[in-house]
């Protein structure tokens, strides 16, 4: 059977597939598994972005928790990050994000975070998606009077939020002009002052959320307009987060994209030379770059690599004791200040690594020659991705596409763990050549399901 966990909480199209009736049982069953303090009633954080269905499953949540007999802190519209900092700061049982990340306003996700602030192990993911199902024999016996759980609101906890940000990682911005695109999402509301307050000045979009237009057109993952913004407004450079804000791509002062591999490059090699780089290693995906390699080589710097999936990334870095790690999407971990990825924090650390080097950010990205790549997505349906994956036509083809690129390339072809997606991505030295194969590879996959 399918997990009711993703490898970023639970998602789906809110009210059809992740409806108020599930967010209540996710909050009920969340509650039992992880609220655990018995020296006062248990307390769990939730926050959100920016989309219509959040108020919904908010109040589906808030009924679930207080059901189970914990009390329900509310921060309101946060980035992911700040709700697993502030669970922790306000030491409560756990934390929830209501988010779906990079995906369109009508798609939304539950995420729950560990009173420490970290992302649950699969095995208590499996415990609370088990009472979910079983919800009827799991609530025979619920709490009543005063043990039922109540809901306050914490004005404060924006504000807390980004004085904890300057704390962590102060970097003087005086004189310089950036752009910023908060995807009309999480970072709406705290990400332009914030860059204000340490002394740039700021060309902000997509700060207008209206419950449908995050990351409509806008942030991490359509960086047109952020680029045509740069270069009108001379800008220095631009940052551009998703919708929770918990990840960061930036473009440089001539409208050129700096994705995560070379953001990580640019913060690890900095760190690397100031002696705050962890036994000279960086933490990376199978999805990096083959460029990654080649720089990491060349600056005696030292890779560890992962499946696709931020938490994969932050789980090898606690079992071998490494602080910086991250994906090419833009999600980077910097352990040594936050338990998950942190778009605001990575756009700080990214500031300060050229500050540091007393250089722009168009010449830090020298450090790296990314090769050719094509990603492209096949949509099927999610109870078709296994299926795809086996499919005969689209192995033969790999094996064939393998042979051809003779060592100088390389292919992988995954199922999205967050969207009814199979991702195919290519690197190679021919860019045309490397685009029919991927366009071919979907192909298979869309006709091949097709009944």
């Amino acid at each position: 059977m399918d997990r009711l966990f993703g490898t970023d909480g639970v998602r789906g199209v809110a009210n059809t597939e992740l409806t108020p009736d599930l967010a209540f049982r996710l909050g009920y069953a969340g509650a039992n598994v992880l609220a655990v303090n018995t020296n006062k009633k248990p307390s769990i954080l939730i926050g959100m972005d920016t989309r219509i269905s959040c108020k919904m499953l908010e109040a589906a949540l808030v009924a679930g928790i207080c059901s189970a007999g914990a009390d329900a802190v509310l921060c309101g519209v946060l980035p992911t990050p700040a709700i697993a900092y502030l669970t922790g700061k306000y030491k409560c049982d756990a934390g929830v994000m209501i988010s779906a990340s990079h995906n369109s306003y009508e798609y939304n996700g539950i995420k729950f975070f560990s009173g420490s602030g970290f992302k649950l192990s699969d095995d208590m993911e499996d415990e609370i998606a088990l009472r979910v199902k079983e919800y009827d024999v799991f609530s025979k016996s619920r709490p009543n009077g005063e043990e039922v759980g109540t809901s306050f609101l914490r004005d404060e906890a924006a504000h807390q939020y980004v004085e904890h940000l300057k704390r962590r990682m102060s970097v003087d911005l005086s004189g310089m002009r950036i752009a910023i695109d908060c995807a009309n999402g999480a970072a709406s509301y705290i990400a332009p002052g914030l860059f204000e307050d340490l002394g740039a000045t700021v060309v902000v979009i997509g700060n207008k959320p209206n419950g449908m237009n995050i990351n409509k057109n806008c942030g991490s993952t359509h960086l047109e307009e952020l680029q045509n913004l740069v270069i009108s407004e001379k800008c220095d450079l631009g940052l551009a987060f998703d919708g929770d804000a918990d990840r960061l791509l930036a473009v440089d002062g001539a409208g050129k994209t700096v994705d995560g591999d070379k953001i990580l490059s640019i913060i690890a090699m900095d760190m690397k030379e100031n002696g705050e780089l962890k036994s000279d290693t960086l933490v990376v995906t199978v999805m990096s770059n083959l460029g990654l390699d080649i720089m990491a080589k060349k600056n005696n710097l030292l890779l560890e690599k992962t499946k696709v999936g931020d938490r994969y990334v932050l789980e090898r870095m606690i079992e071998k004791d490494l602080n910086v790690g991250g994906e090419q999407s833009g999600h980077v971990i910097l352990l040594d200040h936050a338990s998950t990825g942190d778009g605001i924090l990575t756009a700080l650390a990214l500031l300060q690594a050229l500050f540091r080097k007393k250089c722009t950010l168009s010449k830090a990205t020298e450090i790296i020659h990314i090769l050719p790549q094509v990603l492209l997505s096949a949509k099927v349906k999610n109870e078709d991705k296994k299926k795809a994956m086996k499919l005969k036509a689209l192995t033969e083809a790999i094996e064939k596409y393998e042979k051809v690129l003779d060592g100088k390339g390389r292919i992988l072809v995954r199922a999205s763990g967050t969207e009814p997606i199979i991702r195919v991505m290519i690197e190679g030295e021919n860019e045309d050549e490397i685009s029919l194969m991927a366009r071919d590879l979907v192909t298979i996959i869309q006709t091949k399901l097709i009944v």
